[in-house]
């Protein structure tokens, strides 16, 4: 025992047990907000693999479980189709964004020309414009663009988005300007120098902004609710939009569909946190 904790009055802890005990005071405040935020999915969960008995009773694990609504909602209402276009809506959103960002976010972050920050300003400011503002007026485009009712009038509106711009933008300015200044002086251009030297270091803040752009796009309702209108370029939430309409009586089948809905989106995040994480972190700190 060291001297100074001989003296130190009872009762009275140590700068290390004051961060223990905080830290355990955190965790304990988490584990007390799992329910809160894992429960209603567990309910749903359950929900959708009882075969019998009170739907809206709070207990996890059922008494009769089966997998039927499963396959029946699977087959009779298209869900198969749905899952499809959803999945390729986010891969072309996800790949549009990486590129238009990027490509956006370094003459901004690296490049030095008259009115650069105004434009980065203006474009923050679009962040602040609510989708409902400028909805009718998208849709009035998309239409005299021949858009109307297909996957590519859901992905072209969204194809790059002021978000991503400042995310990457913020983890170029957080690259040496070493590499570029060798790079020029050994003959390369600006697309060169972006393609072979900015992109490959920035594979976490890509590996982040894909995370939030995959997210936004598997969930996003409203406008593919709006530019699409035949069941075979329905996505995966207007289907299970229209689930609850079809089946009001029978909650087993929006549960289940609820349920393949949301499961690619958690195992997406939990494969790729680590990068969303590192992303986040890093692509925010200069220096």
């Amino acid at each position: 025992m060291r001297t100074d904790d001989r003296a130190r009055p009872a009762g009275i802890m140590t700068p290390r047990q004051r961060r223990a005990a905080g830290l355990v005071l955190r965790y304990a405040a988490l584990l007390a907000l799992v329910p809160f935020f894992v429960g209603p999915f567990l309910w749903m969960l359950s929900v959708s693999v009882r075969e019998t008995g009170n739907i809206y009773s709070l207990e996890i694990v059922p008494d009769a479980i089966t997998y039927r609504w499963y396959a029946e909602v699977w087959s009779q209402y298209n869900l198969d189709r749905a899952f499809l276009n959803s999945v390729l809506v986010a891969i072309l959103q996800v790949g549009s964004n990486l590129l238009f960002c990027s490509l956006a976010a370094y003459p901004l972050a690296r490049l030095r020309f008259p009115g650069r920050r105004l434009v980065f300003m203006l474009l923050l400011s679009t962040m602040m414009v609510p989708f409902q503002l400028y909805m009718i007026p998208l849709f009035l485009m998309s239409l005299r663009l021949g858009l109307f009712d297909t996957l590519v009038g859901i992905v072209v509106p969204s194809a790059a988005g002021a978000f991503g711009i400042y995310l990457i933008k913020q983890y170029y300015e957080t690259i040496p300007g070493d590499l570029e200044e060798a790079a020029r002086i050994d003959g390369a251009g600006e697309f060169r120098i972006w393609s072979s030297i900015m992109m490959p270091l920035t594979k976490p803040a890509m590996a982040a902004l894909a995370i939030f752009v995959f997210v936004q796009s598997w969930s996003n309702f409203l406008w593919p609710l709006i530019i699409v209108n035949s069941e075979d370029t329905w996505t995966l939430p207007v289907a299970i939009a229209k689930l609850s309409g079809d089946f009001i009586d029978k909650t087993q089948y929006i549960a289940a569909g609820s349920v393949i809905a949301v499961a690619p989106v958690i195992l997406f995040f939990f494969l790729a946190q680590r990068w969303f994480i590192g992303g986040v972190t890093l692509g925010s700190v200069k220096g």
